[in-house]
């Protein structure tokens, strides 16, 4: 597995989770004290999301990190 596939089995793993929590990109953005764009990236698969923001995310959606792998 290639390192690009990591970062869009994430984003797609957080984008089905902010769906089921019916938040918007603003609104999970806002959440997480990030930028929408950010958001935006991280489920494209384009970011490399650091740590701290993985845990920003988790947080945000009410689950522990271990959900979003």
């Amino acid at each position: 597995m290639k390192k690009n596939d990591y970062q869009v089995r994430f984003g797609l793993v957080v984008r089905k989770l902010r769906n089921k929590k019916n938040l918007t990109q603003e609104e999970l953005a806002s959440l997480c004290d990030l930028d929408r764009t950010y958001i935006g990236s991280v489920e494209r698969g384009e970011r490399n999301v650091s740590l701290i923001n993985i845990h920003k995310i988790a947080s945000a959606l009410n689950i522990e990190v271990k959900e979003l792998f």
